[in-house]
Order: structure tokens, then sequence, then C-alpha cells
């Protein structure tokens, strides 16, 4: 019983460092400050949905009054295409995935504090 939870340990204090290192990878780069390596990094940053956008003009092509109904014809397809690029597209950005790392870390060492 104690080896196992020797070895569970082990391997959350594995895991814990690697979380740390990862978080910490991702700090250190929201901090470059060359230029060209600022821009790339720039569209990790500013991540576009292209689902969102497409659901909007969907809506608002299928609102417009027009006699003929063509918009209405065209509005309805891009509304169920940007809620499935929505479903399928990951809009994640940088920020986003240091946000889940800090978690994951947090939570992983609320769980090791309750088991020590």
């Amino acid at each position: 019983m104690d080896d196992s939870l020797n070895l569970k340990l082990k391997k959350l204090k594995a895991m814990s460092g690697s979380v740390k290192r990862r978080a910490q990878l991702y700090s250190d780069l929201s901090k470059v400050d060359d230029k060209k390596t600022a821009q790339s990094l720039g569209a990790l940053n500013k991540a576009p949905a292209p689902g969102k956008k497409l659901q909007k003009i969907g809506f608002i092509m299928f609102w417009v009054p027009e006699p003929s109904g063509v918009t209405c014809a065209i509005g309805g397809p891009m509304i169920l295409a940007g809620k499935y690029l929505d479903r399928v597209y990951n809009g994640s950005t940088i920020h986003d995935i240091g946000t889940q790392t800090k978690n994951t870390l947090s939570s992983i060492n609320d769980f090791k504090k309750s088991l020590v």
C-alpha cells in the first residue's frame, strides 16, 4: 500500500515539474522582444474566430428585409457553417494555454498537498 502511494507521488511530482516547465516556457514566449518573432507570436495571441464571424454575417443576411429572399437562402447555411466551424476550429491562444496550464498546476499542487 505504501509503495503504491510512493509511486503515485513520484508520478505526480514528475507531472508537476513538467507543468511548471511548460508554464515557464509560455511565460517566456510572451516576453520575447524580437520584432519578427513578436509578429509571429502575435498571430497566436490574437487567434481569429471564423465561425463566430460567419454566424454574425449569416444572421445579418438572414434578417435583412429583401423581397426576393436570396439573402435568407444564403444566410441560413452561413449560420450553420459558422456553428460547425465554431465546434471544429480551435481558437485558443497562448494566453488560454498558459491559463489552463496554471490551473492544472494548481490542481496538481492541491492534490499533492491533500496526499501529504
